[in-house]
């Protein structure tokens, strides 16, 4: 019998095969083109996928000549589309384009901001693009200052694309996703993996007991740790026993549309805004890749071992309307005091930003698949701040 004082968390992830990540990573390919030739281009760009057909659409200013049909076609060509009868074909594909340029009465907002008008100030000299709340989140559960959950889903997820494009096991397809769930115990930590969800798309000439082998041995116990797996984890391979068809021959997909999968799995609050697609002007993004930076900061500092921030925008201004924080009871200074401390030491105005982490730059392909967060590679999972933060503690 389970004990009643544990309790149970589940995340899932996908690959960058899923109809809805492949719409992500045409977007961000887009996004990355125009910003390898225009850095101050302003895009928000979404695609949708179904049988046989890409669909580009959304408003981009810029000055950049690029070939959105090439962008679209190599981007499929890459994730492993190449073929019919994996339900998708890089080069026969229809590729629709329906681009428009940025509403001026949004430019107008973003390009002069209202405390730019009033004060000249220079890094007040973009407004949020948007309103808006977004979150930021991170916890000391794991490396990564991740939750658990997603984590190991993001990395069962990665390493099944890896066997598959290394040629591992070569009836693998490009679609797939996985799901973990985690037993935290009565001290609120994670303890064990009790279960573990798996579906790949497969070519006809493998059976399931082969399948399922091969996901145990050469996807799951490579990259979950091995002390997390006991005698009682669970694991569903292709529940439904078949999944040959995949892709967009099975299920249209949307850009956008995998936020929680982007993010922190459904661990904490979300704002609602999608990032791919879109460029830095755009705090659905930047803001939330700066939340993220905050949080991870603050529990590298040990002023907290979990911290939920929400940061709010209006749009046209530079300054967030609003900042919260919730250390849900492991701050070691108040949640109030901890906002006071984030409002000193970080600048949350959309231009700081940018600067920061240099987000005109041509990074955002990578994001589009496996998560956002919890990845070195970023420039916002940097713990430069994390000494400086360390000066707050014991000082209430």
């Amino acid at each position: 019998m389970k004990n009643n004082k544990h309790r149970f968390f589940t995340s899932e992830s996908v690959t960058e095969g899923h109809p809805d990540k492949m719409c992500d990573q045409i977007s961000d390919a887009i996004l990355d083109a125009i910003l390898a030739l225009d850095p101050d281009a302003r895009v928000a760009c979404e695609t949708v996928v179904c049988t046989g057909t890409v669909f580009v659409m959304g408003q981009i200013t810029t000055t950049a000549v690029v070939d959105y049909a090439r962008i679209v076609r190599d981007t499929v060509r890459d994730i492993g589309y190449t073929r019919a009868k994996y339900g998708f074909d890089a080069d026969s594909c229809g590729v629709i384009i329906s681009l428009d340029k940025q509403s001026p009465d949004i430019a107008l907002g973003v390009d002069r901001s209202d405390e730019y008008r009033d004060r000249g100030e220079i890094l007040d000299l973009y407004g949020a693009g948007d309103q808006g709340m977004m979150f930021g989140y991170a916890c000391n559960e794991t490396p990564e200052y991740m939750p658990m959950a997603i984590t190991l889903a993001q990395k069962i997820s990665r390493r099944l694309a890896q066997v598959r494009k290394e040629g591992v096991l070569d009836y693998l397809r490009p679609d797939g996703k996985c799901q973990v769930t985690v037993e935290y115990d009565e001290n609120d930590r994670p303890c064990r993996v009790d279960t573990i969800v798996l579906s790949t798309q497969h070519g006809s000439d493998v059976d399931s007991a082969t399948i399922a082998r091969d996901m145990i041995n050469l996807v799951i116990r490579q990259v979950v740790p091995l002390e997390l797996l006991d005698e009682e984890t669970k694991y569903y391979i292709n529940p439904t026993g078949r999944f040959e068809i995949g892709g967009p021959a099975a299920d249209s997909g949307l850009t956008g549309r995998k936020i929680i999968v982007d993010t922190y799995g459904g661990y904490c609050a979300h704002g609602g805004g999608a990032f791919s697609g879109k460029d830095a002007t755009k705090v659905d993004r930047s803001a939330t890749y700066m939340a993220r930076y905050i949080c991870k900061n603050v529990v590298a500092a040990g002023l907290a071992d979990k911290i939920q921030l929400q940061v709010s925008y209006a749009i046209g201004r530079s300054k967030p309307v609003s900042i919260d924080v919730n250390t849900f009871g492991t701050g070691k200074v108040s949640d109030s005091s901890l906002s006071e401390i984030i409002s000193e030491e970080f600048d949350l105005r959309p231009r700081a930003i940018i600067d920061k982490f240099q987000m005109q730059r041509p990074i955002y392909r990578a994001t589009a698949s496996y998560g956002h967060f919890g990845r070195e590679e970023f420039p916002w999972e940097q713990l430069d701040k994390a000494d400086d933060l360390k000066q707050y503690l014991n000082q209430e």
